[in-house]
């Protein structure tokens, strides 16, 4: 049952001396006051008609007083709405509403002027005026966060619910696109159940070359185009226009789909751009490539026209500029791309084209442009443009108008010709190396590799950045000293830096080995240095500060095994805080070695040593990496190969060099064994030939200092199995 909106009659202070009866619906006497109402009984009607203006009287004859309807010019906009009355009549009544619900409404519209206050004050804290514009209806406003650009263009478009329950706002400059929403209470329900959503886009106004006071270029402009080597044919064919916009005249680049006038594009003398508003975002020279296989995409309207110029007429420009860099976020779904809405409206004549050619600005922009274009047109299908460099060879030249300015026509076309293929992330080409071969010929880098220090070792391996070296050998055979030693040898000679994830060595003992090497003098002058000299306190200081210079030290402190994701972050950081060349991590066993419960230890090993290969390519970082051999059933004092490594034979499948450490144990030397002290180097695996080969090096080790040196052993000696 629908109820008639009950009417109560209301007397008011005097005005002008005459005593005021307002009548209003019973819901309408029950909004609260806003913000400065007189603070008396019935304060709400008192504050906003005080004025004869704001309220409309009749009379009879026989009357001493008046009867009147309130005005609502001067409420909240949300009961300006729906009005029907006549002058007498300005008062909106609510629409019928079930018995049932009656109370609610009333909460509601008393509701709504609250939310008119405070949702009005929210939108003033960010920058919007919402308390000037209506709701239920789209405000175009001067957005305060681009400012409408150089032209002060009303792009915010503001939209405020019925109730003042929400409100969005979206900015439809494309260098801006600014856009939010807010509420009054963070848990304010609207009346309308489902709020409109913000549009993508206004719907584009018409527009005619009278609309826009049009004209043909003057001849001030066309000297001006002149000078830019853009010709008056080239101009009329692209219907280049100019306005008069207050005391000056400006370029007016018009947009057209089918030769119909779309939108338009205008530039002062200052090189200040604005557009005309509310138009449909399209290319710059659509018609051209209406049917092209070729498309050229060009930054500006003068590099459209320049590479015409240069015989290229199938070339587009974008409306909006460049972005000052490339998003770092997942392309937006079609209707959410507002700043590359022009890519979507000429979808169509992209989709026909099978090669796109950015010649985008030579700046970082403009480079930001063209992969932004490249993402939503497909990198397979786009060319990139290189401009040279200028005479100076100090920068290059910035875009095809530049070009055609200072090399003419001819040099543009050239270059426009031998666009390159667009790169496309883990797909190359030879070319993109040649530098980098170059260097290798002419020995420019490491790519030789580094010396070991021990001339006998040099044919059979050397050190080069960016390999993967697995060191094994039985315990006890002198792996990590070894590698000490190599590790001093190459920062003496070539001034490398190490950092060492060494867990079985305590800081201090680490320091002593590395220490004695340095200085070749004992740490200690007791039992195994109670012989020699020890080094003095000035060596020791001097030695602390090469350590200091020389090692990162990678090592977790508490309780928990290091994961070899651990060690390699730290060892990224080492690499980029400290010019770390390379990086020691020893041994295997030490790690942590959790897997899924679905994979082998042969799948994590694999696994495992593809990420440490993997770092040291990208850092260009040597990493040697210490594992133990499996127990050796019936071992007779051989060396060990590399498939004894415990665990997996990828430990040999995916090194880049394989080295196996070992010593003669046989104390009870017959007449072909090697002395006690004698090391030897067998070098089991070398995948590029250039740095060496397989073979055995011998070396003695003096117990002392650590030290190892080249020794000569006799030629019956190396006949030794392997």
């Amino acid at each position: 049952m629908l109820l008639p909106p009950q009417r109560k009659l209301f007397c008011g202070r005097k005005l002008y001396g005459r005593t005021g009866a307002f009548m209003g619906t019973r819901n309408f006497l029950l909004i609260k006051p806003l913000p400065g109402a007189a603070e008396q009984e019935h304060r709400f009607l008192n504050h906003y008609y005080l004025s004869h203006s704001q309220a409309r009287f009749f009379s009879s004859t026989g009357w001493k007083s008046n009867v009147g309807f309130a005005s609502p010019r001067g409420l909240p906009l949300i009961f300006q709405r729906g009005l029907s009355y006549r002058l007498y009549n300005a008062m909106p009544v609510p629409r019928p509403i079930s018995i049932i619900d009656s109370e609610a409404v009333d909460t509601e519209i008393v509701d709504s002027g609250k939310n008119f206050r405070i949702l009005g004050r929210k939108l003033n804290e960010i920058g919007i005026d919402g308390m000037d514009y209506k709701p239920g209806q789209y405000n175009n406003l001067i957005c305060p966060m681009c400012q409408g650009g150089d032209s002060n263009e009303k792009s915010l478009s503001l939209l405020i619910d019925d109730d003042w329950g929400s409100a969005k706002w979206c900015c439809f400059r494309a260098k801006c696109g600014w856009q939010g929403s807010t509420r009054p209470f963070a848990d304010a329900r609207s009346t309308y159940p489902a709020m409109r959503t913000m549009q993508a886009k206004q719907p584009p106004r018409v527009i005619s070359e009278e609309d826009l006071n049009l004209e043909p270029l003057g001849p001030q402009l066309l000297s001006y185009f002149a000078e830019r080597m853009i010709s008056e044919e080239t101009l009329k064919r692209n219907f280049v226009m100019q306005q008069q916009y207050g005391d000056q005249t400006v370029i007016a680049f018009t947009y057209r789909r089918n030769k119909v006038l779309v939108g338009c594009k205008y530039r002062d003398s200052a090189k200040k751009f604005w557009q005309a508003s509310n138009t449909e975002k399209i290319f710059y020279g659509l018609d051209d490539v209406k049917e092209a296989s070729d498309v050229i995409i060009v930054e500006g309207e003068m590099d459209k026209l320049a590479m015409e110029e240069a015989g290229f007429r199938n070339c587009v420009s974008v409306p909006d500029g460049a972005p000052s860099k490339v998003s770092n976020k997942e392309l937006p779904p079609e209707e959410n791309d507002i700043k590359y809405q022009y890519l979507w409206n000429c979808k169509d004549y992209m989709d026909k084209a099978s090669r796109i050619i950015l010649a985008t600005d030579a700046d970082p922009p403009g480079q930001a442009l063209a992969e932004e274009l490249a993402r939503r047109l497909g990198r397979e299908r786009c060319w990139r443009v290189k401009w040279p460099k200028k005479k100076d060879g100090a920068e290059s030249y910035k875009d095809a108008n530049e070009v055609l300015t200072y090399m003419g026509p001819e040099a543009l076309k050239e270059i426009v010709e031998k666009a390159e293929l667009y790169p496309i992330k883990g797909l190359f080409n030879f070319k993109d190396y040649f530098k980098e071969i170059d260097d290798y010929y002419h020995h420019a880098v490491f790519e030789l590799g580094v010396s070991t220090g021990w001339t006998c070792l040099n044919s059979l391996y050397n050190v080069v950045p960016g390999e993967l070296t697995i060191v094994t050998g039985v315990p006890n055979s002198g792996k990590s000293e070894w590698i000490d030693a190599l590790l001093c040898n190459i920062n003496h000679n070539s001034g490398w830096k190490f950092a060492l994830c060494s867990m079985e060595n305590k800081v201090r003992e680490h320091a002593r080995k590395l220490l004695e090497k340095h200085v070749r003098k004992p740490f200690f002058n007791i039992r195994y240095g109670e012989s020699v000299e020890r080094m003095s306190v000035e060596e020791l200081e001097e030695g602390k500060k090469w350590l200091s210079d020389s090692f990162s030290l990678i090592r977790c402190e508490n309780d928990c095994l290091p994961s070899i994701n651990w060690v390699l972050e730290l060892a990224k950081i080492a690499v980029l805080r400290h010019g770390v060349n390379g990086l020691v991590i020893d041994p295997y066993n030490e790690l942590d070695h959790q897997r899924q419960s679905n994979q082998t230890e042969t799948e994590y090993i694999s696994q495992m040593l593809t990420r440490i290969k993997r770092f040291a390519q990208h850092h260009s970082c040597h990493v040697w990496f210490v594992a133990h051999p499996r127990q050796l059933h019936g071992w007779a004092g051989e060396p060990p190969n590399l498939y004894d490594i415990s665990g997996s034979a990828h430990f040999y499948n995916k090194c880049d060099n394989g080295i196996v450490i070992h010593r003669n144990w046989d104390r009870n030397q017959g007449p072909d064994s090697l002395p006690i002290d004698l090391v030897q180097v067998c070098v089991r695996k070398v995948r590029n030939k250039v740095i060496g080969q397989i073979g055995d090096a011998f070396l003695s080790y003096n117990r002392i200092t650590g030290e190892y040196t080249d020794v000569d052993v006799p030629a019956q000696l190396r006949k030794m199995k392997r």
